[in-house]
């Protein structure tokens, strides 16, 4: 049987053609045909690259594909870029900015009332990059900030700034935006960007505190601190029981390393703006150290008013001086806050 299975094999081989598998050079590499002869590589010597022919179509494919410009995906799509004031609608999202956390200080409203602020820093801000056509065939814009030596980049990182044609920047983040509040490349972000008395949304690395515990982790009560507790006043308690559930479920607050992670604060109160120094007077404390970036854009929760909120931006007199502006300020305690609600 197994002779008969053995010559019936042979014979099928014998009826195919005998054709051997060639090579010819393709973009400096030899690539694995079926039609042509192997050709010697101009450099001197012959190395032999093993491809498929879908892979030779796709590389054909990929070659022949032309590039498509920011702008003329954009001019498909409709889209009009350019750096001027238009029309806020309640579905629009504008850009965000990084700003560098410059610390913590308090003032007083007129009942007062000690208020704690968080001054933040804009350092430059610059559209660095727009994209019409993401992955997720979203609108967004790239924005620089701070200023950075050529020998403190990557090559990839200058050659990016080169393309682009803008300063080189020290942190580079994207922020989706509406097809209607796209900015061209090198479009300034100003800080009169934000208004007081607005909200925004400002997300930050927040302070590493290494291994802690569950009571200061996650704030448990811990356990008894007398009568009859040994060893165990700040334990973290039963995790599992026995029989039923009869294992610990998966995401149990237990002890661990604290800190260190992204979080955004929402809906965070804009008190002034200094167009002068670049800076801004939130309410309330901001994620990280004193001298890390934060994002801040406007809230999603509690949307910015539209009749005097500048869109796509905020753009400044080009023959004003930017020292003699006068900071923007929002008046604050109009509710005595030491009188209790009935």
């Amino acid at each position: 049987m197994h002779a008969r299975m053995l010559l019936a094999r042979i014979a099928q081989q014998q009826r195919r053609p005998a054709t051997s598998p060639t090579y010819k050079l393709v973009s400096s590499s030899l690539v694995h045909t079926h039609q042509s002869k192997l050709t010697d590589c101009p450099f001197g010597q012959s190395v032999c690259h093993y491809s498929s022919k879908s892979s030779e179509k796709k590389t054909e494919a990929a070659i022949e594909k032309p590039k498509i410009s920011v702008e003329d995906a954009a001019k498909a799509k409709g889209i009009e870029i350019l750096a001027k004031p238009r029309e806020m609608t309640a579905d629009s999202f504008r850009t965000g900015a990084i700003a560098i956390k410059c610390g913590m200080t308090a003032g007083w409203d007129k009942w007062g009332a000690r208020v704690p602020f968080t001054v933040l820093w804009f350092d430059h801000n610059v559209v660095t990059q727009v994209k019409v056509e993401g992955k997720d065939c979203t609108t967004a814009l790239q924005i620089g900030c701070g200023l950075k030596k050529a020998k403190q980049l990557t090559k990839p990182e200058f050659g990016h700034f080169m393309k682009q044609g803008v300063p080189l920047k020290r942190k580079l983040t994207e922020f989706p935006v509406t097809e209607d509040a796209l900015l061209p490349v090198g479009t300034p972000i100003d800080v009169r960007h934000f208004v007081p008395g607005q909200y925004v949304d400002i997300a930050g690395i927040t302070i590493g505190k290494g291994f802690q515990g569950g009571m200061k982790r996650w704030g448990f009560s811990g356990g008894p601190a007398s009568h009859g507790a040994s060893l165990s006043h700040r334990s973290l308690g039963s995790t599992g029981g026995r029989q039923d559930p009869g294992k610990v479920f998966k995401g149990k607050k237990m002890p661990g390393r604290m800190g260190g992670k992204r979080q955004t604060v929402k809906c965070v109160w804009v008190y002034k703006v200094d167009p002068a120094r670049n800076l801004i007077w939130v309410r309330g404390q901001v994620p990280g150290h004193a001298g890390n970036f934060v994002f801040v854009k406007d809230a999603f929760q509690r949307r910015p008013d539209i009749s005097i909120t500048p869109f796509p931006t905020f753009f400044p007199d080009p023959d004003e001086d930017i020292t003699l502006v006068e900071p923007l300020v929002a008046q604050i305690g109009d509710v005595d806050p030491f009188l209790a609600d009935d």
